[in-house]
């Protein structure tokens, strides 16, 4: 699962954030299984999360063990397969437009 298209105009590491988020949008995850998700720095990871939750685009929960990071239910997209996607949004993907 991936976050909506209108939010995939951000910073690269917000969107990979969200991505992983996306995928995982029931559940949340940890700083460190985003950073196993994403190859970003620690402190990329910070900043974008820093800017995620300052536009409302993130919630953070926090347990008694560990704090989760979950999307808000706005920016995660439909669910898709990887036969649902396109060549053409796969290049998209891959290119930097």
């Amino acid at each position: 699962m991936r976050a909506k298209p209108e939010y995939r105009n951000r910073d690269e590491t917000e969107v990979v954030v969200l991505d992983a988020l996306a995928d995982r949008h029931q559940e949340g995850m940890t700083v460190f299984e985003i950073r196993s998700r994403a190859d970003v720095t620690i402190d990329q990871i910070e900043d974008a999360l820093a800017a995620l939750k300052d536009d409302d685009l993130i919630v953070v929960e926090k347990d008694e063990e560990r704090t989760l990071i979950l999307p808000d239910e706005d920016v995660v997209g439909p669910e898709t397969n990887d036969e649902d996607v396109s060549l053409l949004d796969k290049l998209r993907g891959k290119l930097p437009f």
